[in-house]
């Protein structure tokens, strides 16, 4: 369907209204108010008009305000002169990966296509910037399908059904779109804003909710659309959330917005002819088996046919009713109901790392029998646990290196960091990498927003080989971290079992172990900062995990002490209980002495330097402290 113009939309308007409001369109053609000529001519075009708010790399840019600034952009300025940016803004680390995959992306493969290999890809990022026939080809591709970017356009608007409403005519606020307001079931915490309160989204940020919501939205019953041969009763059931609700979002980033889109777009693929953006499948006649349209209320459950199919995957059918107010045009009405559903994450999803399902251990029987388990799930990241404690999945670059064995998941990175790691020695070793991980939990069904999850780790280019040293370096770090957390659980059980009581359940109250991991978060962050500076120097890389380790000993013990001083005067005689016909004695002596030899075990670096310490220092009368 070529893009129509703003004289053939007032004729085709009605056509594309599913029955909505038939009379009032015939009404119209009487006598037109001021009120239908404006909404017939308001427009934001996403390619021209700024909405992207984006970091200047460039502080001498006259729309810039400094090193670090910001400044709004439209689609077309962003993409062709992506060097000039460092990173995208936005109201919630959720709308990046929406934004990125949404529209930026897809444009800009769409346009050029997919890098040949990786010598075409590394030479693109190299470059820094498009060249000049990349640019050419590029803006005669936005001027191709700019009227298809127009957010209010009253037959076509960008990613959404045009007059899509509801049997009754009813529409809901603007909060629906936006996950951190108040709505329904979905109410935050100390939110400040009630559902009864009207919001008022400008069309830039009703363009980046809109967006958000495609990937993001919440699962559920949906508000049932006129034109959609599934609604019952008014609403559709079953809807899943938003594909990226379902994933744990790995992106790698660079250095500027160019980089970023170069280092998320994946090399060497071939194209099906239906692997298309959504832009590309409005057509309003035909089967939507073969169109694949989402421009009309029906919706779909299948496969996606690529990258470009996925990315703009539009998972809810979405309008939004624009207003004349006194401070401009604003969105604070919209109609959300049900879109295209996936029927399975496909392999080609490049933005998550993966687990490996092992083999049930007891043959399946009755219904369970009959749902296929998959072998690979998108592994989701978990809420409150930080993203270098999970660098074993991160790293697992190469497909059989961490496979699944018994009853234990096994890992796979992601398409993109597995790509990088192809192609890490034709690169500099200190390329400055940065991965950020982003996620969502959701609660009671899946129907609301129970948490988010952002962190964002640099990660040395060389630890994306799995046989290296920063690599092995790394992943030691992680599982000390872990230990440590555990055997401070330890002493804390003992202790409490000398006390005659029972250690604190996992899921029950806050650990010791999580103290000591929250304390750690920097400390591990700076070990990856320093690998990433000196990757090739192997004795600054021993240096760099003598003085972490030295550095966790000294926080180990900070909690260490609080939990010993705060133990009970009972547990020094101890107690001593029966397990197994084995009888077990819990006193403090044993339950300190214990801790002690399980830090020499995990922190061997600092263990040694203790121990040389004491043998190269004079003989002392002075005991050694406890942090020795």
């Amino acid at each position: 369907m070529p893009p129509l113009g703003r004289a053939a939309a007032r004729g085709a308007e009605a056509i594309l209204a599913f029955g909505c409001g038939a009379g009032k369109s015939r009404a119209r053609v009487g006598a037109a108010s001021d009120k239908e000529d404006w909404e017939r001519s308001v427009s934001f075009n996403l390619l021209d008009d700024p909405w992207l708010s984006v970091q200047v790399v460039d502080p001498s840019l006259p729309a810039g305000t400094g090193e670090g600034g910001t400044v709004e952009v439209g689609v077309g300025e962003l993409l062709l002169h992506a060097e000039r940016y460092r990173d995208l803004v936005v109201d919630l680390p959720t709308q990046k990966p929406a934004i990125l995959r949404q529209v930026l992306l897809p444009v800009l493969v769409d346009a050029l296509g997919y890098p040949a290999g990786a010598g075409e890809w590394l030479a693109m990022l190299r470059a820094g910037g498009l060249s000049s026939q990349q640019r050419d080809t590029l803006s005669a591709y936005l001027e191709e399908y700019r009227g298809r970017f127009d957010l209010f356009d009253p037959v076509d608007p960008f990613a959404q059904v045009s007059g899509l409403c509801t049997a009754k005519g009813e529409s809901k606020g603007a909060a629906l779109l936006v996950a951190t307001a108040a709505t329904g079931n979905n109410v935050p915490l100390f939110a400040s804003r009630t559902e009864g309160d009207v919001l008022e989204l400008t069309p830039a940020a009703a363009a980046r909710w809109l967006l958000h919501t495609h990937c993001w939205d919440t699962a559920a019953i949906k508000t049932g659309a006129m034109g959609d041969p599934r609604v019952k009763a008014g609403k559709t059931t079953g809807n899943p959330t938003g594909p990226l609700g379902q994933l744990g979002v790995v992106m790698p980033m660079g250095s500027t917005l160019f980089e970023t889109l170069v280092l998320n777009t994946p090399f060497g693929r071939t194209r099906l002819s239906d692997d298309l953006p959504q832009w590309r499948r409005r057509q309003t006649t035909g089967r939507i088996l073969d169109t694949l349209s989402c421009a009309l209320p029906t919706w779909l459950e299948r496969a996606s046919r690529g990258p470009l199919d996925l990315w703009t995957w539009q998972s809810r059918r979405i309008r939004l009713i624009p207003e004349q107010t006194p401070a401009g045009t604003r969105v604070t009405r919209v109609v959300v109901a049900a879109g295209d559903r996936l029927t399975a994450t496909p392999d080609h999803e490049p933005h998550t790392a993966w687990k490996l399902t092992p083999a049930p251990k007891r043959p399946r029987t009755g219904t369970a029998a009959k749902r296929p388990v998959p072998a690979v799930l998108p592994r989701r990241h978990q809420t409150g646990k930080a993203g270098w404690r999970g660098l074993e999945a991160f790293l697992a670059v190469e497909r059989e290196q961490r496979e699944a064995r018994g009853d234990r998941a096994g890992f796979r990175t992601s398409v993109l960091l597995d790509q990088l790691g192809g192609v890490r020695d034709r690169l500099p070793a200190t390329y400055p990498l940065r991965v950020e991980l982003t996620g969502m939990a959701y609660g009671n069904q899946s129907a609301v927003v129970e948490d988010l999850y952002f962190d964002a780790i640099p990660l040395p280019l060389l630890a994306l080989d799995p046989e290296g040293p920063v690599s092995a370096s790394l992943l030691e770090a992680a599982d000390q971290a872990e230990q440590l957390a555990a055997a401070l659980n330890h002493l804390s059980g003992d202790l409490m079992r000398a006390a005659g009581s029972e250690p604190i359940p996992w899921d029950k109250s806050q650990r010791p172990g999580e103290t000591l991991l929250y304390a750690l978060d920097s400390p591990a962050r700076l070990l990856l900062l320093d690998l990433r500076a000196e990757p090739e120097d192997f004795d600054a890389s021993e240096s760099a995990l003598e003085k972490w380790e030295h550095t966790a000993a000294r926080h180990t013990w900070e909690v260490a002490e609080q939990v010993l001083a705060t133990t009970a005067p009972g547990i020094f005689s101890g107690r001593r209980k029966v397990k197994d016909k084995t009888e077990h004695v819990y006193r403090l002596a044993t339950a300190e002495q214990s801790f002690r030899a399980r830090l020499r075990v995990i922190l061997p670096r600092w263990a040694a330097s203790r121990l040389a310490a004491r043998l190269d220092a004079p003989p002392d009368p002075t005991p050694l402290s406890s942090e020795g």
